[in-house]
């Protein structure tokens, strides 16, 4: 039997010290990994030896500094020199990488040839070797920090304000972003990423950019995730839908189809009548449970009173687009239109996507005629509607287009009327007064506008028959 021992009083302390040791190490790196590749990270670097100096680490500080070295930061030449003088000081087998000491070793052999050299004389030679590669290394990172610079010196916000970066320093962090991408380095564009989005983490495009880049990467579909969800859930205000739209595209396409609908349906809790995020979730349903369930959602939005005309017009068409791409009769389509025209008359996305439903039927060259007298029809429901004059002309444009495309024999002549029509000049209506004379007393007298107009638009026409004559 062993007899039983009383420890040391020392031995809680020393355990204690040791734990705080490997705690504050800890921490450290992890702060090597959050802004050890800041370009500007040489406080935190000082910091960082400084605490192993006091422990008298020498092997830790030469392994710290061995990091720092392949890092392009703004001091960068400092802890090459004193890397550099540390090296004279180390075990051989510490300075370089195995691989290269070796390779490096048997040059020396190999160039000596059958003259054997002492080990002494080799670890000389080795050692000079290993200098010249690490000036190499110190070009390096000269040539990679001079590189940044140009992008580094327009940083002037490197921290995170409610007030908008302008333009050209949204433009340095693009062109910055760019640069990394190119350079095909991981972990250095992550870093740069994560940095901008200090500085940037009120903007979309970034959030979308740094989401869509690392998708293109292998096997990081957890990091989007994360990444999305910070810009959601902390960073982007839902009154900008843009990035959670994305994030419930992610989703769907890694099969998770019910946490894409609760994003779009959160949106719309905040946001009740965004047209997109209803078309979006519409669209979902339609994907993963079929025509009727989106046709469903938008008849139920639709339907709300709360709801804007134009955002119901606009469902109204979606629901009708739907019904034909479901059903593949155009009439089940045409029937939905037709039964909300008189709801919608100042409503454009309505009569714009119902125009543009009749201008995409297939139609054979005998079942044209039919064709057109449908597209007129709508066309002519616009004119009659209580849509902006502007609007009116732009629609317009989509059927003067048809006519020239498609149009029959006599379409250059309704063509030309309907220009003269919508486009043409407008005489408003006018009192003149007319002069005094001998056998009359002076008076006003009210011309007859539209007599005037009639006269005003042969002559318009006749002098642009003359001018297209003369072109």
């Amino acid at each position: 039997m062993f007899a039983a021992t009383t420890p040391h009083p020392s031995l809680p302390l020393l355990l204690t010290s040791s734990l705080q040791l490997i705690v504050v190490v800890r921490l450290f790196e992890r702060g090597a990994e959050c802004v050890g590749l800041d370009f500007l990270a040489h406080p935190f670097w000082d910091k960082y030896l400084e605490f192993e100096e006091r422990s008298d680490a020498q092997d830790r500080i030469f392994e710290i500094l061995g990091r720092i070295i392949h890092i392009p930061l703004h001091q960068y030449a400092r802890y090459f020199e004193r890397y550099r003088n540390m090296t004279r000081n180390r075990p051989i087998t510490e300075t370089a990488p195995p691989q290269v000491i070796s390779q490096f070793r048997d040059t020396i052999l190999r160039e000596s040839g059958p003259k054997q050299k002492s080990e002494r004389d080799i670890e000389q030679e080795l050692r000079l070797k290993i200098d010249e590669y690490h000036m190499e290394v110190f070009q390096r990172t000269q040539t990679e920090t001079t590189k940044r610079w140009t992008y580094e010196s327009e940083v002037k916000r490197p921290y995170y304000h409610v007030t908008e970066l302008d333009e050209g320093q949204l433009a340095n962090w693009r062109k910055y972003l760019d640069y990394e991408q190119s350079e095909g380095n991981y972990e250095r564009t992550k870093f740069l990423y994560e940095r901008c989005l200090v500085t940037a983490a009120d903007y979309d495009e970034f959030w979308l950019r740094y989401a869509r880049w690392m998708l293109a990467q292998e096997g990081k579909h957890e990091e989007v995730r994360n990444i999305c969800q910070r810009a959601s859930c902390i960073f982007v205000p839902i009154a900008r839908p843009a990035v959670r739209t994305f994030y419930a595209q992610f989703e769907e396409s890694q099969g998770r189809p019910d946490v894409a609908i609760d994003i779009y349906e959160a949106i719309l809790q905040n946001l009740p009548n965004h047209t997109e995020t209803i078309l979006a979730l519409a669209n979902t349903h339609r994907r993963q449970h079929g025509i009727a369930s989106a046709v469903a959602l938008l008849e139920k939005y639709a339907s709300d009173p709360d709801c804007p005309s134009i955002t119901r017009g606009t469902l109204i068409s979606e629901w009708a687009r739907l019904v034909w791409r479901a059903s593949g009769k155009a009439e089940e389509a045409r029937k939905v239109y037709k039964s909300n025209k008189q709801t919608y008359l100042d409503c454009m996305p309505f009569w714009a996507e119902w125009l543009k439903f009749e201008m995409q039927q297939q139609t054979s060259e005998g079942e044209e005629a039919a064709c057109y007298k449908r597209i007129k029809g709508v066309f002519e429901d616009i004119r009659r509607s209580r849509l902006p004059a502007a609007v009116i002309q732009d629609l317009a444009g989509r059927y003067f287009a048809y006519l020239r495309e498609r149009g029959g024999k006599d379409a250059m002549v309704e063509y030309m009327q309907l220009d003269k029509e919508i486009n043409g000049p407008i005489v408003a209506p006018a009192v003149v007064e007319q002069p005094k004379t001998e056998g009359a007393q002076g008076r006003k007298r009210k011309i007859n506008t539209a007599e005037a107009n009639k006269s005003f638009a042969q002559q318009g026409g006749q002098a642009h028959a003359v001018n297209g004559a003369q072109r």
